[in-house]
């Protein structure tokens, strides 16, 4: 979550792919192969996990700082896990989707630009 926070200082989001490096580096642990679907899910668990952790005192999802590698918004997990927090209506429009995420990052780099 550290790495997340550090983004948001600088007001920047980041990718999958660039968090996956961090992991290692910071953990020395393997990385995740997202040539496997079963270790996408799994980071996509770890972030929903730092969302759970951080939520109650943010109110926001830092997961919305992390995007797929030249996309421009956070992937279908994140929409998921805003709607089950009742952050984002069922059945939200790709706009009000889109909308829902700047909304988050905006916040997230205000909250964190201040700390």
């Amino acid at each position: 979550m550290k790495f997340l926070v550090e983004r948001a200082q600088l007001r920047k989001v980041t990718t999958y792919t660039e968090m996956n490096s961090v992991l290692v580096q910071r953990t020395g642990l393997p990385g995740f192969d997202f040539e496997r679907a079963d270790e996408r899910a799994a980071m996509g668990h770890l972030l929903g996990l730092i969302v759970e952790r951080d939520y109650p005192g943010s109110k926001l999802m830092i997961s919305a700082l992390v995007h797929y590698l030249g996309a421009n918004d956070a992937g279908p997990g994140f929409y998921a896990l805003a709607q089950q927090l009742d952050l984002l209506p069922k059945g939200s429009s790709a706009m009000a989707k889109l909308e829902f995420w700047i909304g988050q990052v905006n916040s997230l780099h205000e909250l964190h630009a201040r700390s």
